[in-house]
């Protein structure tokens, strides 16, 4: 049975018709390929990766540090073999291999990074902010730095993908040879492929962005946009502006996308927010679900 995970900056993670188990700021969720384990970061206060068993509520498994500190986003390779993590306080990503059951397995492969950018308040060192498996290579946006940086699985560095200085990249998402990146101190969203880059505004409303999350599904590219509380869609194409719908709440941090539901956390609201898509474009349904400071959601 598929349930609905909301994790945050509250007391613990939300398994929708199932109740809250108690964990320090787990502000982003993973889940394995194959088997019932689910993985969440504590962002806060003692930074830690940790495993539980989803059979028949949430079990905690084992938690260990992710050697960096501020760890945002934890990411499982389609194998189910490592996951990584991006510590964004310091920019270290972390790459842990994974037993035959979702357990942790031998020492990490840590990798520390430094630089920063000219967004001097925001770009003070390495931040990285996401890890994403793809062809092969773990990427991980800086927004630190204004790259994405890439490794091999086994952690040797590779040529980075270098940004605009003051970008940002907070997410990124991969269709075919295209790349997405949404960047959260300039507010624009950029396609590469190849040696092609188009950029948009990630938001056509007035006032400072700093868009969040960006997914791709149905050849459309969603992203939340904070400051606007708007959630945009974009043609996959061409990035040509589809629609832009206010998020339902404040400060939308995360949305997930399943079938034709799109769930926004809505941070500062308290409130995951329910959408239907019709021919891509969010439409509300007037259901939310509350929950204090949403920053994950994970249907699963």
């Amino acid at each position: 049975m598929k349930h609905l995970y909301i994790g945050g900056y509250g007391p613990g993670i939300l398994t929708v018709d199932e109740g809250l188990t108690p964990v320090p700021t787990p502000t982003f969720l993973a889940a394995h390929p194959t088997l019932p384990i689910l993985y969440a970061v504590t962002e806060l206060g003692e930074a830690a990766i940790t495993a539980f068993s989803a059979e028949d509520g949430l079990t905690l498994l084992e938690s260990r540090s992710t050697e960096g500190t501020m760890p945002c986003h934890v990411a499982v390779h389609p194998s189910g073999e490592l996951l990584a993590v991006a510590n964004y306080g310091d920019g270290t990503a972390f790459v842990q291999r994974l037993d035959g059951g979702g357990g942790f397995a031998g020492e990490p492969i840590v990798l520390r990074h430094q630089g920063g950018g000219p967004v001097t308040e925001r770009q003070e060192c390495a931040h990285a902010h996401q890890a994403v498996f793809h062809d092969g290579i773990l990427h991980v946006p800086d927004l630190g730095t204004d790259e994405i940086r890439r490794y091999t699985l086994e952690g040797e560095a590779l040529e980075s993908i270098k940004l605009p200085p003051g970008t940002g990249p907070r997410h990124i998402a991969f269709a075919g040879s295209r790349l997405y990146v949404a960047g959260e101190l300039d507010g624009i969203v950029t396609m590469i492929d190849g040696e092609s880059t188009t950029g948009t505004l990630a938001s056509r409303k007035d006032g400072v962005n700093h868009p969040s999350h960006l997914e791709l599904n149905g050849g459309f590219v969603y992203v939340a946009n904070r400051g606007p509380d708007t959630i945009s869609v974009f043609d996959a194409a061409d990035l040509s502006p589809v629609a832009e719908v206010p998020a339902g709440g404040e400060w939308p941090r995360h949305f997930a996308i399943d079938g034709d539901t799109l769930y926004v956390a809505n941070q500062h609201s308290n409130a995951v927010v329910l959408f239907t898509l019709k021919d891509g474009v969010p439409e509300p349904t007037g259901r939310e679900i509350p929950v204090e400071a949403p920053g994950c959601v994970l249907p699963w």
